[in-house]
């Protein structure tokens, strides 16, 4: 392969908005896509037959056995198009041949959505909506509280983490924050010590070996007295069995959660007529005090922009050497 010869590119998983973007940029790139809305697997492995570089989302996990194929098949590199890596098996993947890299898109996107999740869940946005739309119009029993008098503890201060505390200083709250490498102006403090003081927890770390059920019952237990918690980063960053306790008997006022352990194969689908087989997500919906969404806070017009041009600029940077997963 030469500077000017073409770079290819499968793109697995991908939705008609992300496709439009891939084929309108690629040429700029000087790549040639592959596009299709399968989730990569085994059996479609050989459309990437030729590329050494493929890109994956973030929904569908991708087995070990798909990993081989694809390392037998000469790929040499998967960029998944998101931050989390949780999906892949990334030392096995070095162990057949294949790097795996991840892609920055706008924080402002995540930080934004744990904001609102935030405001809705003090002032209890979901029971007064749903009253609502069924024409009552009675005042919540409690009333809301204000940013402003609320201590929140951030976890993580990665970009994401570090555009929620830029955010959260607009409205005059105390704001503590926990991270390995302090890299904010907040209060940084241990986790214990923030758990204890904050009346809103919000999650933005990733989600590895050591941070899997970081509230575990454990830490939930010495949260604050009704305290809120929020998370826009991954499922299994909480341990649901033991959430969902302290939620039913009141030790936490609430939590909005935009991830959920056990979310793969239930969020993004229409799933109005088929049985929910997750216990845990049907008693989280069902209490007043808990905000549910599928796993949106990334989904803006900019994040896609930024995730579709930075997963051909790693592949790219790949191919000439510069980044080696």
């Amino acid at each position: 392969m030469t500077d000017s010869d073409p770079v290819g590119i499968t793109i697995y998983g991908c939705g008609e908005d992300e496709a439009a973007l891939f084929r309108a940029m690629a040429p700029r790139f000087g790549v040639v896509p592959t596009i299709t809305e399968a989730p990569v697997s085994e059996a479609n492995v050989d459309l990437a037959l030729g590329n050494r570089c493929v890109s994956v989302g973030h929904k569908t996990r991708v087995a070990n056995g798909t990993l081989r194929a694809l390392g037998r098949g000469g790929v040499a590199y998967v960029s998944t198009r998101s931050v989390g890596f949780n999906h892949v098996n990334v030392q096995y993947a070095e162990s057949v041949g294949i790097a795996v890299g991840n892609v920055a898109y706008s924080p402002d996107s995540v930080a934004d959505y744990t904001l609102m999740l935030m405001l809705m869940a003090i002032r209890h946005a979901k029971s007064t909506v749903l009253r609502t739309e069924v024409h009552d119009y009675r005042l919540h029993e409690a009333r809301g509280r204000e940013l402003r008098d609320l201590t929140v503890g951030v976890v993580g201060t990665g970009r994401i983490g570090a555009a929620v505390v830029d955010r959260l200083r607009g409205f005059g709250c105390r704001i503590l924050a926990c991270d390995r490498n302090p890299r904010t102006g907040a209060d940084h403090v241990p986790l214990d010590e923030l758990l204890r003081l904050s009346d809103i927890v919000t999650l933005h770390t990733p989600l590895n070996a050591t941070t899997h059920h970081l509230l575990d019952r454990g830490r939930i237990d010495r949260m604050k007295p009704g305290a809120l918690v929020v998370n826009t980063g991954r499922g299994a960053l909480i341990d649901t069995e033991a959430l969902v306790p302290a939620l039913e008997s009141g030790r936490l006022g609430g939590a909005a959660l935009d991830v959920l352990e056990g979310e793969e194969g239930v969020f993004y689908a229409d799933r109005r007529n088929e049985p929910i087989e997750s216990k845990p997500l049907l008693r989280l919906q069902e209490m007043a005090n808990v905000l549910v969404s599928p796993h949106s806070a990334y989904y803006t017009d900019h994040a896609l922009t930024d995730t579709v041009e930075n997963s051909i600029i790693n592949c790219l940077e790949f191919e000439s050497g510069k980044q080696h997963g």
